[in-house]
């Protein structure tokens, strides 16, 4: 009776946590489709949702949480840079790629969802005072992996000189309006000022709540631009590295330095979750593999729908 209580209450809590982040991707996949919604109009929710609710939920959630998830994001970069050079170097050696499109499969293995997907997951499977552990990932994410990638397609195009990308990558970076909103955390707590206004912090709030809904239903509908053709070897490639090898790895490093609890399942969790779109948007810019980054996108959240519900089972 005991084992059978215990599996109703973790299907309970894959019910709750997992089945609602997918159907809302679902939603907007499906309102797309449907032509219910345009691409303009799928535009308009990612600007949204990334450039005013997220940066708004995380800057508030920054300056009440007690840390910026430092020792996590050791770990989570330690598996995730370990994944993008075991498939860099199956990509060149193996699928006999040159040194920018493997770059752009090692990519599509190492860069996950964290924004979009990420967020609303750990909110809902492992709670708001569990968010502050994503904040050092988050941070690093885009600087490390995009940036790294870039750098490696401009020594493939251009030589020693496509070095100089990388200070556009940083200038990028930092004025992306998530990386900028936890920067604007960390200065306000190292400064010690005050706490926000009660009007200004429940505005905040207000606006930060609808983030996960709308970054859901934008990826859904963004999903619908991407089909699942050929390169099937780099797609799988991809696939499997992010959703097994890099949170086996990331699991690895976190157990090694001691994380537990809270913190190792977010970080664990954080790694398995599917490929982001940056890498289609990095490709599509070099016009190099545009196709299999989608592809990968696709591949990757459709297997996470299983992958992702283990987990939590798991952690929770």
């Amino acid at each position: 009776m005991a084992h059978r209580r215990i599996m109703n209450e973790v299907l309970a809590a894959v019910l709750t946590t997992v089945v609602p982040v997918f159907a809302l991707v679902g939603l907007g996949y499906g309102a797309m489709r449907a032509k219910l919604m345009d691409a303009a109009a799928q535009r308009g929710l990612v600007l949204f949702a990334f450039s005013f609710a997220a940066p708004a939920l995380l800057f508030s959630a920054g300056l009440s949480s007690e840390g910026m998830g430092g020792v996590s994001a050791i770990a989570f970069f330690a598996g995730c840079l370990a994944t993008y050079a075991l498939v860099f170097v199956l990509a060149r050696t193996r699928l006999a790629l040159r040194i920018g499109p493997a770059a752009l499969v090692a990519l599509n293995a190492g860069f996950g969802n964290i924004v979009a997907m990420g967020i609303p997951l750990t909110l809902a499977a492992f709670g708001p005072e569990t968010l502050s552990i994503l904040f050092g990932i988050i941070g690093l994410h885009s600087l490390a992996l995009v940036g790294l990638t870039t750098v490696l397609l401009e020594l493939d195009a251009k030589g020693t000189g496509g070095l100089r990308a990388l200070g556009r990558v940083v200038g990028a970076v930092l004025a992306n309006p998530i990386v900028a909103a936890l920067l604007a955390a960390i200065l306000w707590r190292t400064l010690g000022l005050p706490p926000l206004p009660g009007p200004v912090k429940a505005t905040l709030d207000l606006l930060g709540a609808a983030s996960s809904p709308v970054a859901l239903v934008s990826l859904g509908a963004g999903l619908a631009a991407f089909r699942l053709g050929d390169g099937w070897q780099d797609v799988m490639l991809g696939t499997v590295a992010k959703l097994f090898i890099m949170p086996a790895l990331v699991w690895g490093a976190a157990l090694a330095i001691g994380l537990d609890g809270p913190a190792l399942a977010v970080t664990v969790t954080a790694a398995a979750l599917p490929t982001g779109s940056n890498p289609v948007l990095l490709a599509a810019r070099y016009g190099v593999g545009m196709d299999r980054a989608g592809a990968t996108v696709v591949a990757s959240t459709l297997v996470s729908v299983l992958t992702l519900s283990v987990l939590v089972a798991v952690f929770r």
